[in-house]
C-alpha cells in the first residue's frame, strides 16, 4: 500500500514532550518558531525555508513532530536553509494568508520569495530532507539513529527466534508497505522499552526480500506480527492493537515483565507474591518469631528460578536488614532510593533502584 497523507482531524489533547538533559539526538530548538511578528523577517530573504503549519491538538502533527525535529537538527548548520514551524492556533491570520486549511501543511518558500510550494511527499525526515536538498541546493543527510529492533535474516532467524530462552515478537514487513512505514516508529519504541529485558526480543524481517521464510510462517499480508514465546516456537499471531501501550501490555502479560511505554519499570516490577506473603509474617512477628520467619523467606527465595531468583536475593537482603535495623529501615531506605531516582541515572541503574524500592514497599 502506498503511503497516504491524510489531513488531520481534531485528536487527543496535546501531550507534553519530555526531553533528556543530555545526549538528545534532535532538539525542538533546531526548528525555528515562526510567528506573525518574525515570519517576514525570517522567510523570503537570503535563504529558502521549509515551514510546517500545525495545530497543537492535531494527532498527525504530533506524529510528525519527532521526524520534523530530526530534520531541523540535521539542517541546523545549513546556512542557506531554514526549517521552521507556525502554530496555527496562535497565528490564525498568518496561516490563513498562506491558504492553510488542514494540519499539518508543509510549504517550501524559495530564497527571496513569499510564494510557497506545497510539500506533498511522505512525512519522514529522510523524505523531507530529500525535498529540501532538491529545492534548496543543499546536500544534507539525516543521521540514522541506532535501532533496538533486531534485524532478522535467513542466517540468524533460527538462532534468534527459536531460542527457547527468549520471548520474541517478529514483524514481517515489506519496505514498500505504507502500514509498515506507519508502524515503524511505534515498533522502535516497543524495542526501546524492552531493550533491558534479556529474555525479550523485538525483531523484524523483510518478508519481501526473504519470501521463503515469510511463506513458511504463513505470511500473506503486511505487516504481519507473530509472537514466539519460550514455550511455543511454532509462533502465534499477534492480533492486538498497534499503539505503543497495546504492545507493552501484551509483552508484559506474556513475558511476565513490568515495563511502561518509556521503558521504565512499573511499581509491580520485582514483586513475588509468595515472598510478599512471608514478608507480612516477618513484619507482624514478635522478636522471638522473626528468626523463623526470616528462614522461611530464605527457603522460598532459593526455590525461585530465572529473573525471579534475582528478586528473591533482594527480598532476603532486605529481610535481613529489616530484622537487624527495625521497622524504620524500609521507610528510610525507600526515601533514600527515591532521592537518587530523582537525579539523572542510567537506565540500568534506575532499574536496580526501582526493584529495590518496590520490594522494600512490602516491609514498610
Amino acid at each position: 500500500m502506498d503511503f497516504k497523507l491524510d489531513i488531520c482531524s481534531r485528536g487527543l489533547a496535546f501531550g507534553v514532550l519530555l526531553f533528556a538533559l543530555v545526549f538528545v539526538s534532535a532538539s525542538a530548538d533546531d526548528v525555528v518558531v515562526l510567528t506573525e511578528d518574525n515570519f517576514d523577517k525570517e522567510v523570503g530573504h537570503d535563504r529558502g525555508a521549509l515551514v510546517e503549519f500545525y495545530a497543537p491538538w492535531c494527532g498527525h502533527c504530533k506524529k510528525l513532530a519527532p521526524e520534523y525535529e530530526k530534520l531541523g537538527s540535521s539542517f541546523k548548520k545549513a546556512k542557506s536553509v531554514l526549517i521552521g514551524k507556525v502554530d496555527c492556533d496562535e497565528h490564525k491570520s498568518l496561516c490563513s494568508k498562506y491558504g492553510v486549511s488542514g494540519y499539518p501543511t508543509i510549504q517550501w518558500f524559495p530564497k527571496g520569495s513569499l510564494e510557497p510550494k506545497k510539500y506533498e511527499g511522505p512525512r519522514t525526515a529522510e523524505s523531507l530532507a530529500e525535498f529540501v536538498n532538491t529545492e534548496g541546493g543543499t546536500n544534507v543527510k539525516i543521521a540514522a539513529a541506532p535501532s533496538n529492533v533486531v534485524v532478522l535474516t535467513p542466517e540468524n532467524f533460527n538462532d534468534v527466534v527459536l531460542d527457547e530462552t527468549k520471548d520474541v515478537l517478529v514483524e514481517f514487513y515489506a519496505p514498500w508497505c505504507g502500514h509498515c512505514k506507519n508502524l515503524a516508529p511505534t515498533y522502535e519504541k516497543v524495542a526501546t522499552a524492552f531493550k533491558l529485558e534479556e529474555d525479550v526480543v523485538i525483531a523484524n524481517l523483510d518478508a519481501d526480500k526473504y519470501r521463503d521464510l515469510a511463506e513458511k510462517y504463513d505470511v500473506s499480508g503486511f505487516p504481519t506480527l507473530k509472537f514466539f514465546p519460550k514455550n511455543n516456537k511454532a509462533g502465534q499471531d499477534y492480533d492486538g492493537g498497534r499503539d505503543l501501550d497495546d504492545f507493552v501490555t501484551f509483552i508484559n502479560e506474556k513475558s511476565g515483565t513490568s515495563r511502561d511505554g518509556k521503558g521504565q519499570l512499573t511499581s509491580k516490577a520485582g514483586i513475588v507474591e509468595s515472598l510478599d506473603t512471608l514478608v507480612k509474617e516477618l513484619v507482624a512477628a514478635g522478636d522471638e518469631e522473626k528468626k523463623a520467619a526470616f528462614s522461611r523467606i530464605e527457603e522460598e527465595a532459593e526455590k525461585l528460578q530465572g529473573s525471579a531468583s534475582r528478586y528473591g536475593k533482594i527480598y532476603v537482603k532486605a529481610a535481613k536488614k529489616f530484622k537487624e535495623k527495625g521497622s524504620d529501615y524500609a521507610k528510610n531506605e525507600i526515601q533514600r532510593l527515591e532521592r537518587i531516582l530523582e537525579k539523572a541515572v542510567s537506565p540500568s541503574k534506575a532499574d536496580e533502584l526501582t526493584l529495590k524500592k518496590n520490594i522494600l514497599s512490602a516491609f514498610a
